[in-house]
């Protein structure tokens, strides 16, 4: 037993040494190798030291769908994505989630792995389809409600404080069935009634609600790509045996946002005086940089975050669609009720910020582009993936929608601040991933990129932006969508054939960040 524990005290200590003698790599690099447009925060001033107030948020991310499996366990019922990683070709490796790393059942274990990290806050899904299997057309699955209310209790026991998303792109495929799902209004009275269920249960602990994962890629990706369920498209944009890449995408996205209206507008009236809580919505962001200094690409780059963020925010801040897209869709954009006007103002607390990747913006309005490359009027005629002699902006990673870039972290959190007016601002996720290639243990690429988003998001908050949390995704390696197993974000390793964890560089590196940054601030 002695030599077990002397042969796991060296194991630990050589992993610290290791990640001591990167951490210390990164901090004497100037990074111009990886990141031309990146100013590391020590060059900026290098005599200042930046402290993170102690009340902010360190934590990990995860979804339900990507990280639970159990996926008919306790009365659980099929799930949206249950139902499309059961089509074939869909998934890249063949995958689905019907085990992906069991965190139904290894929760404890993995809730010891993010105490030990000392993180003080786990951001988490429900699944819908666990609390409601039918919906508002059945009863409450109190299996699923006695689950979450035990993970719950046993995440706070630890210190950490959940923040909790109530959908994260799954959905009940009874709702699908029944009625087309976020193409039919009906849904607003479903997912209000399920946010009811949700407060109504959980909400004397819970204190930060996010009504929607990244609606913007659920919209685009199910409804214009085809990409994602329920796999609608026009012929000219994906490989969809019916729906129309024009006009869906913009009913889903505005039930969506109606449907986030009424459920923080019921959190405002009926629970939020009581539990003291806060409530916000989980947006992607994409940095958009103009390809050229023109004029037109200027105002291209405008109208992709138009399209693409705005798009959501605007109306659940200013009560309306932003110009851009006001100006090129007109008629075929809906309209909101003065209903939804009235309740639409004053229904965001925070706005939580996935950030991980920026792209050149190319003008398609007063340009010519090349045909079948975007830049169609649906996506408000910016070619959004444009490259500048040859190359994309950022580092390229392997993964094909993402490339490294910092700076696109400062940029989107000044941006969010100053058209919002310095609304609370949550990094909700940031993370790197790679390539599955066997078990590499020794991420650096990992520790730099976070070493240097972090970096970034620190020289917003000195530039006034207000932010008050960062989740990295992931602590485990998951089920990343339509990748499946072939990408991965985990700060652990995951086996998945045995489900074991095993840390990589980077999760003694988080450990050791916030260990740091938490004593600053106790010392401040």
């Amino acid at each position: 037993m002695e030599t077990a524990k002397s042969s796991m005290y060296i194991s630990q200590f050589r992993l610290w040494l290791l990640c001591f003698i990167i951490i210390t790599l990164v901090s004497l690099s100037s990074s111009s190798r990886w990141y031309d447009d990146h100013i590391s925060l020590r060059e900026i001033k290098a005599e200042e030291t930046f402290h993170f107030p102690k009340n902010f948020l360190f934590g990990t991310a995860s979804s339900a769908y990507q990280y639970e499996g159990a996926y008919l366990t306790d009365g659980k019922t099929l799930s949206n994505w249950d139902v499309f990683t059961n089509i074939s070709g869909k998934i890249a490796d063949g995958s689905h989630g019907k085990i992906a790393v069991d965190h139904y059942h290894r929760y404890p274990g993995d809730l010891d792995l993010m105490e030990d990290l000392g993180v003080n806050s786990y951001r988490l899904s429900l699944s819908w389809a666990r609390i409601l299997p039918k919906g508002r057309f059945g009863d409450v699955n109190m299996g699923g409600i006695d689950h979450y209310n035990r993970m719950i209790n046993d995440i706070l026991k630890r210190g950490i404080e959940p923040f909790v998303t109530l959908t994260h792109y799954d959905i009940p495929q009874e709702l699908e069935f029944r009625y087309g799902s976020w193409l039919n209004p009906q849904i607003r009275e479903d997912f209000e009634h399920y946010a009811n269920i949700c407060f109504r249960y959980f909400g004397d602990r819970v204190k930060f609600w996010a009504t929607f994962n990244e609606p913007n890629v659920q919209v685009i990706l199910g409804y214009r790509t085809g990409t994602y369920p329920p796999s609608r498209c026009s012929k000219t944009f994906g490989n969809c045996s019916c729906g129309d890449s024009y006009i869906e995408p913009l009913l889903a996205a505005h039930n969506i946002i109606r449907s986030h209206v009424a459920a923080v507008n019921l959190y405002r009236t009926k629970f939020q005086e009581q539990q003291r809580g806060k409530i916000g919505i989980v947006m992607n962001t994409i940095w958009f940089e103009p390809v050229s200094d023109s004029l037109a690409d200027r105002l291209a780059a405008e109208r992709a975050q138009a399209f693409y963020l705005t798009w959501f925010l605007d109306p659940v801040v200013f009560g309306r669609y932003p110009r851009e897209m006001r100006e090129i869709l007109g008629e075929d954009l809906p309209e909101f009720t003065k209903d939804d006007l009235k309740s639409s103002k004053n229904t965001l607390d925070f706005v939580g910020i996935n950030q991980y990747t920026s792209r050149y913006a190319k003008d398609c309005l007063h340009s010519v582009c090349e045909p079948g490359k975007g830049g169609s009027r649906a996506e408000g005629f910016v070619y959004a993936k444009a490259l500048k002699d040859g190359l994309p902006l950022g580092e390229p990673t392997g993964v094909n929608w993402f490339s490294v870039y910092p700076q696109g972290m400062e940029e989107m959190l000044m941006y969010a601040t100053k058209r919002y007016k310095n609304i609370p601002l949550y990094v909700t996720e940031n993370g790197f991933g790679e390539n599955n290639t066997g078990v590499l243990l020794n991420d650096y690429r990992r520790v730099k990129f976070m070493s240097n988003y972090l970096d970034a998001l620190k020289r917003a908050m000195r530039k006034g932006a207000d932010v008050r949390g960062y989740f990295a995704w992931s602590l485990l390696d998951n089920f990343e969508w339509i990748s499946g197993y072939t990408i991965r974000f985990g700060m652990y390793h995951v086996d998945f054939n045995t489900q074991e964890r095993t840390p990589r560089l980077s999760a003694s590196w988080y450990k050791n960040f916030i260990f740091q940054h938490r004593a600053q601030s106790k010392d401040d």
